[in-house]
């Protein structure tokens, strides 16, 4: 076979090498990093909804990746409701169901911190695994791969939220004011997507899931077990009740127990809505400026 370039056709122009200006032109407007203020909010929507569409597809082929949602406020609720909620519940005046109605509030707070740590992991592994190239190489706002991840989060917390309140009433919990836990509900979806912009720096800015899971570690667990989600905090020590008064788990719990039962809520409303306007107004700007600039 000759290895001799075939002669141009005379009717052919020949074929020359596509000018500098010619090939910037033909790379796709979001590959740059300006890209986003060019695509119209129509667009932005647009790309979202698909994304979401692509994240509830994963899931649909992933359905492992539901287990918290579906197992958390199971296991959690039947393990201290039948495991504390006697010894607690007497320290409360009653017994174990005084507990419940204690517990459930607390949960509904927990669970926003838990999700949100989710969201974080799995932003990770999108990087690691190589589909944010992906996303990179196509013509989609770049905001609307964040904001997709928030919502089918919220999602995935709306879902768990129906579970824990399904098994707390089959476990006792009485609901005194139906549009006290709407309010609760929507107030822990506010605290929960505040939460979610933590994570989701921790998730781009650290190097694998191992240290995105060590770091929610130690912020889960002070925060937990450091509030009034699980015991009153009348028996802690003083320093503790200190930092117990302004965690803000401590001030959702309290909030939630009050909007479902008619107690007080000013209080803790207030202090929640606080921590996540401040919570959103501080890392949300990180997120994105380390999401924009890592990708």
């Amino acid at each position: 076979m000759s290895t001799h370039p075939s002669p141009t056709p005379l009717n052919e122009a020949p074929r020359t090498a596509p000018s500098k200006a010619t090939a910037t032109a033909a790379v796709p407007a979001a590959a740059d990093p300006g890209g986003d203020a060019r695509i119209p909010l129509r667009a932005h929507l647009r790309h979202t909804g698909a994304l979401i569409r692509r994240n509830l597809l994963w899931i649909r082929q992933d359905p492992e990746s539901m287990s918290d949602a579906l197992l958390f406020p199971v296991v959690f609720t039947l393990l201290f409701v039948y495991v504390f909620g006697g010894s607690i519940g007497q320290s409360l005046g009653g017994g174990r169901e005084q507990y419940v109605q204690y517990i459930v509030p607390g949960l509904l707070a927990m669970l926003g911190l838990s999700m949100a740590q989710g969201v974080g992991i799995g932003f990770n592994q999108d990087f690691n695994s190589g589909v944010m190239d992906r996303f990179r190489s196509l013509p989609i706002g770049r905001g609307s791969v964040l904001f997709a991840k928030i919502l089918v989060e919220l999602l995935r917390m709306l879902l768990a939220t129906t579970i824990l309140l399904v098994v707390g009433v089959l476990v006792g919990f009485d609901v005194e004011n139906w549009p006290g836990l709407l309010a609760a509900v929507g107030l822990s979806a506010v605290f929960g997507t505040a939460l979610m912009w933590v994570f989701l720096a921790l998730g781009v800015l650290m190097k694998n899931v191992q240290a995105v899971q060590a770091v929610g570690f130690l912020v889960l667990m002070p925060l937990q077990f450091g509030s009034s989600i699980f015991v009153p905090p009348g028996t802690m020590p003083g320093w503790l009740r200190t930092f117990t008064e302004y965690n803000p788990l401590s001030a959702l719990a309290d909030a939630a127990r009050g909007l479902m039962t008619h107690g007080p809520v000013a209080h803790g409303l207030w202090l929640t809505l606080a921590w996540s306007v401040g919570l959103t107004a501080v890392m949300a700007p990180v997120a994105i400026h380390a999401f924009r600039t890592k990708t």
